[in-house]
């Protein structure tokens, strides 16, 4: 049994992972779902002290995700959502990993592609160049918009309240700007690694914030000899982890690995 690491987004914390987590447990796979530096407190104690999200930086996170997945007994399949997407292509370009699926992804560097529903779900952040320096969180109206489109209002406001945290200003504006600084910035991959492990693209169709033209666009950027394909599923918003028929996807997503996993 292979096993599994599971890498969160931003707005939310591993706890995001609760029912994923159980899921494959279930299925006798070992998982661990690491928080960013300095988030394994919980989601209330982040809201109260946000000065720990605006520390956190994109090589931190990613050090800390290598160091945990090098603890491991073998390379493990690696699921990401959101900004946990582009960090699951960070970390199999890295080298890590037997294969990776990026659900809802966040694009890398290069990934042009701005969908208006895109600049609506972040613009509480990208409104004000001096969001860089602070966590900011989203309204219950901003995160149903972004993550729960397709929810009720009852599930929305019920994950809102135990899912949300404030996001690293910083980062989702260092990601903008990525594309328009000279250099490798922190979302750069190597889109012409052949010894990159495979990877799967999952996209929900009424996802807001990362729409599927995100999740397409990166994917073809991929030139290297090894898997890259993407799928969607209709009908899911951002929040895809969270939405029913969520086991349906969670299934999909470690057969294909599997099947794929170096």
């Amino acid at each position: 049994m292979k096993p599994i690491v599971l890498v969160h987004g931003f707005w939310v914390t591993p706890r995001s992972w609760e029912n994923w987590i159980a899921h494959y447990e279930a299925k006798g796979h070992q998982v661990i779902a690491p928080g960013y530096p300095g988030f394994e407190v919980e989601v209330e104690a982040l809201n109260a002290d946000p000065g720990i999200i605006t520390a956190v930086t994109v090589p931190a996170i990613i050090e800390k995700l290598e160091a945990e997945i090098e603890a491991l007994s073998e390379p493990p399949i690696i699921i990401g959502h959101s900004a946990g997407g582009a960090f699951t292509q960070i970390l199999l370009d890295h080298g890590f990993g037997a294969a990776g699926v990026a659900m809802n992804s966040a694009p890398t560097e290069g990934v042009r592609v701005v969908p208006l529903s895109q600049v609506k779900s972040t613009f509480p952040v990208l409104k004000s160049p001096a969001n860089r320096h602070k966590a900011i969180g989203l309204t219950l109206d901003e995160w149903k918009y972004a993550f729960t489109n397709t929810f009720t209002a009852e599930e929305s406001k019920a994950l809102y309240e135990r899912y949300h945290i404030p996001a690293n200003g910083g980062i989702l504006w260092g990601s903008v700007l990525a594309n328009f600084q000279p250099g490798h910035q922190d979302t750069w991959v190597d889109y012409h690694n052949d010894n990159r492990a495979p990877l799967l693209f999952i996209s929900g169709s009424e996802d807001h914030i990362m729409p599927p033209a995100v999740q397409r666009s990166n994917a073809k950027h991929y030139k290297s000899n090894t898997v890259t394909e993407h799928v969607e599923y209709d009908g899911y918003a951002h929040l895809l982890p969270a939405q029913k028929g969520w086991e349906e996807i969670a299934d999909f997503a470690l057969d294909w690995a599997l099947r794929h996993a170096r």
